[in-house]
């Protein structure tokens, strides 16, 4: 099992026993839609999307808060579904409101960022956010990524609204 430690976090590959953490912030009203996702309806169905998006995944964590052991967020990178590059990961991450702006995403941001770049096949890590998510954006550009462009109409969400995507990359000699 991979941990990684910041000053004030522990991130660490996701169990089936965090499942009632992540359905507590998956539920919650803004998490799910500013990220692309449903908020989560019931504890199954958390369950059911940990099985397709967190389990037995090399570079997905759970953002850990040491002050008191609990899981708050995740966070992790994957294979970049819009690029044609098997040396490119996109950072994605998720966390409770109640610790947004803390600071928290962008220091468990960076630790992923560094982890990620130690493995030799990773070229480039990017990072996407609606054009509305002015807070993702902010974290986006805190953690070092390059702006490159706007996909307009870029991806329709859960629940038919289609949004643009604004695209970012960071490679692997820039940071």
């Amino acid at each position: 099992m991979t941990k990684i430690e910041t000053e004030r976090l522990i991130l660490r590959n996701i169990t089936e026993d965090d499942a009632f953490d992540i359905f507590e912030y998956g539920r919650e009203a803004n998490v799910g839609p500013n990220a692309g996702w449903k908020p989560h309806e019931n504890i199954e169905e958390t369950r059911e999307i940990m099985k397709q998006v967190f389990l037995n995944q090399q570079y997905v964590f759970g953002i850990v808060l040491k002050e008191n052991n609990k899981m708050i967020g995740s966070i992790g990178l994957i294979k970049d579904p819009k690029r044609e590059n098997p040396y490119a990961l996109m950072l994605g991450y998720a966390i409770s409101e109640k610790y947004w702006r803390r600071g928290i995403v962008t220091e468990a941001s960076k630790a992923v960022i560094d982890f990620g770049f130690k493995d030799p096949e990773v070229d480039i890590i990017t990072c996407c956010c609606y054009s509305f998510n002015q807070r993702s954006r902010r974290v986006i550009e805190k953690c070092g990524f390059k702006y490159e462009g706007c996909l307009r109409q870029g991806e329709r969400r859960y629940d038919g609204e289609v949004f643009d995507i604004e695209s970012f990359s960071l490679l692997k000699e820039e940071v």
